[in-house]
């Protein structure tokens, strides 16, 4: 069929199946989106312009992240699994960072990227996977073993906000989801107070602002959500501007990602969640008793297909366990996961050239992702004075990296854990963040060098070779670390003397740091 080559659009009048769905999904939102009045509306008219698949990859550019949990009677350990991938653009550094429990004045305040809040009198030991710009964290743990990660979700709160910061009146800005999260864990020691801390925050400050290194708040900003967990239960936590909504989990297993997940029941919300949503027209008023979170809010724009895949696999691989059999390292699998035992047989090419979203993300030539996996962590909550919270952590992508044993009691962490790159370790505005860069003092610089040379190219040419190398090395730690922390658990707890797990930690980056190095220099060969 002949076209126009201005507009791209058949100059016939019928439409084909592949127009057909073309217009729909571009302009409706995914094949989802055709369901809806916008993308039904788009089948009938000729638009002006059919956006290219790359323009409407650059509107969502922030869109990944994965977090689990499986609770205690779904685990090998009977305590609450959680795991988290944070994934960033490639330089975003994240150095592992610990603060100890702290007394603060009267009157005191914090410093955030963008606002300055009061602080409360005491704030509990944490440990975060900390962006190298940012005050707070992806993923972290406090001294109590309350756990958290977190997710950007897309919704039409945040496009209202975006109209409006277009048309000259933004909204005033507020917090970002790593501050928020980060907060929740100094200030709850169960995953309830917690919960309690973060709503009780976006209420007042709400989340406006961007969140990515470089990018204003219009293309880098975007709504939270999280699981927050503890060794009794986890809280699905969903922030749409100032409001949210909270389901409790007590046991099996859940997992989010980018959209909003809560349906037609939940635990706790804002007072006016549903009433605000008929009062915009997201939800038919004579509905408000059946009113659904989830379709109401999320913003249809953004393809599901970015997100529903992910959360699905990862649902699916936790289900294969769930009635006992979750274990970490089952968790670690998960994280590091590109579909590879699916009809899809993995990636066409490898996984560092890859052709789809997965769980472990790697950057793409075509630019579909928007990055890597920046960190990737599995939490061990138990529930008893017998046993201590664990957090084992990984620089960029965990499928070519190394989950090291932290615990939440340690007092301090190795100095080159806590580095960032050149541009160093700073609360800065994102818009005004410069782009970190490699820096041989940095823990997580390296895995990101060892990623590099892995793939050996951008395309991936050397990856299915010397990423086996990297996990024969790699998993041979894991499993000597696992065994090996449980007798430091037990002597630690003994002795009552957390210098044990400091020492622990420090022998296994020492060794990590001489198998990377070695492995960078090998390339692999």
């Amino acid at each position: 069929m002949p076209t126009n080559r201005r507009t791209n659009v058949p100059q016939a009048g019928r439409l084909n199946r592949r127009t057909l769905l073309k217009r729909g999904a571009t302009l409706g939102g995914g094949f989802v989106g055709m369901l809806t009045p916008g993308g039904l509306a788009a089948l009938a008219e000729t638009p002006p312009r059919t956006r290219s698949m790359r323009e409407v990859n650059r509107r969502v550019r922030p869109l990944s992240c994965d977090t689990m949990v499986a609770l205690p009677d779904a685990t090998t350990t009977g305590t609450t699994v959680l795991g988290k991938n944070s994934d960033r653009p490639v330089f975003d550094c994240q150095p592992l960072i610990h603060f100890p429990r702290q007394q603060h004045a009267i009157d005191s305040t914090i410093k955030l990227e963008y606002r300055t809040i009061p602080q409360v009198e005491q704030t509990y030991a944490t440990i975060g996977s900390s962006p190298y710009w940012c005050w707070g964290y992806e993923e972290g743990v406090n001294e109590f073993g309350v756990a958290i990660g977190n997710e950007a979700i897309f919704t039409k709160t945040f496009t209202d906000a975006v109209a409006s910061s277009k048309a000259g009146k933004p909204p005033e800005l507020g917090l970002l989801g790593m501050d928020l999260l980060r907060l929740g864990l100094e200030r709850g020691q169960r995953a309830r107070e917690a919960l309690h801390a973060i709503t009780g925050l976006v209420e007042r400050y709400g989340q406006w602002g961007s969140g990515v290194p470089g990018m204003d708040h219009e293309t880098g900003g975007y709504d939270n959500s999280y699981i927050i967990a503890d060794g009794k239960e986890a809280w699905i936590l969903e922030t749409v501007g100032q409001r949210w909504v909270a389901k409790r989990v007590t046991h099996g297993v859940a997992a989010i990602s980018n959209q909003p997940s809560i349906r037609t029941q939940w635990d706790l919300a804002s007072h006016d969640l549903a009433d605000y949503a008929i009062d915009k027209g997201w939800w038919p008023k004579a509905k408000k008793d059946d009113f659904d979170f989830a379709r109401a809010y999320i913003d249809l724009r953004t393809p599901l297909q970015l997100s529903q895949l992910r959360v699905q696999r990862s649902h699916q691989l936790l289900c294969q366990k769930e009635n006992g059999d979750v274990s970490p390292q089952w968790v670690m699998r998960i994280l590091r996961d590109h579909y590879e035992d699916t009809f899809l047989g993995g990636p066409n090419f490898n996984a560092a050239l890859p052709d789809f979203l997965t769980l472990c993300m790697h950057s793409s030539p075509a630019e579909f992702t928007w990055g890597n996996t920046a960190s990737s962590a599995v939490f061990i909550l138990p529930d008893d004075s017998k046993r201590l919270a664990q957090m084992w952590w990984t620089p960029v992508t965990p499928c070519t990296g190394l989950y090291l044993p932290v615990f939440a009691a340690a007092s301090r962490l190795p100095e080159v854990l806590t580095t960032a790159g050149l541009e160093g370790k700073t609360v800065t505005a994102p818009p005004q963040a410069k782009r970190d860069a490699f820096s041989e003092k940095s823990y997580w610089w390296l895995f990101r060098d060892l990623l590099d040379t892995i793939k050996g190219d951008e395309t991936g040419a050397e990856f299915s070779k010397r990423q086996r190398i990297a996990r024969t090395a790699f998993n041979r730690l894991e499993q000597n670390w696992m065994v090996g922390s449980k007798e430091v658990e037990k002597q630690a707890i003994l002795q009552e003397n957390t210098a044990i797990l400091d020492g622990f930690t420090k022998h296994c980056v020492d060794q990590a740091l001489a198998t990377v190095n070695r492995l960078r220099k090998s390339k692999g060969s």
